[in-house]
């Protein structure tokens, strides 16, 4: 690295090393995410696309801004540049989510997805762009900004990777709750069939009762024709 450039950019060293290797370890968290979803087998591609794959994207975003900071560049201009092109990427990039997310119907929002799928990822690119235009004129200020925006990316990561598994974990239980009551009621229902067939005092003794009185009335031809042959002329 050459020696104007060396030393606005040399100081952040060791933070592009830890944050570019935790984004880099991290994506494999996601990784458990889209498993989680796939045995659940709920979930719509749109709705993956819109709240699922965006996640792999800011970590990878992570990774990338902290390999271009830490590579041996020999003007600093080109590595601004190179942020400035990440950020208005992540910027179209961000646009198309929104997009997705709008127009999925697997699952319904709330405040809190909107914030950090839609609003935080493109004030984290944005800010990329910014400060990668201005990285030649105020490179001491302009890091400190880039800085707070790929741990941005890297800190929306991991919270919608959370995030997802928790209501795939609680829709999960909601579903054998559902499905365990379900086994209850009918077995219930199909004991309370059992005992209408069987209720009622004496339900045998009139059943026998039925039987002889149905006998009875099937004889009694034959019945009146003994008595008749008996009777004495």
């Amino acid at each position: 690295m050459h020696e104007d450039i060396a030393s606005p950019l040399k100081a952040w060293e060791s933070f592009y090393v830890i944050v570019g290797s935790s984004a880099g370890a991290l994506t494999g968290l996601q990784f458990v995410v889209l498993t989680l979803i796939g045995e659940g087998g709920r979930h719509r591609k749109e709705t993956i696309s819109a709240f699922g794959s965006p996640n792999v994207v800011h970590l990878c975003a992570a990774l990338l801004v902290a390999s271009i900071l830490s590579a041996p560049w020999s003007a600093l201009t080109n590595a601004g540049v190179a942020l400035a092109a990440c950020g208005i990427l992540g910027v179209v990039y961000s646009a198309v989510v929104v997009r997705r997310a709008h127009r999925q119907r697997g699952y319904q929002p709330v405040f809190e997805d909107w914030l950090w799928h839609t609003i935080l990822p493109p004030l984290a690119y944005s800010t990329l762009f910014v400060t990668g235009a201005s990285l030649r004129w105020s490179s001491a200020d302009a890091l400190f900004v880039v800085g707070a925006a790929v741990l941005l990316l890297v800190f929306i990561g991991i919270h919608n990777a959370w995030d997802t598994v928790t209501y795939v974990m609680a829709q999960r239980g909601a579903g054998s709750q559902e499905t365990e009551s379900g086994a209850t009621g009918g077995v219930e229902v199909r004991a309370g069939r059992g005992a209408a067939r069987d209720s009622g005092p004496g339900s045998s003794s009139v059943s026998g009762v039925a039987s002889s009185g149905e006998s009875l009335v099937s004889r009694a031809p034959d019945l009146v024709r003994n008595s008749e042959s008996e009777t004495p002329p």
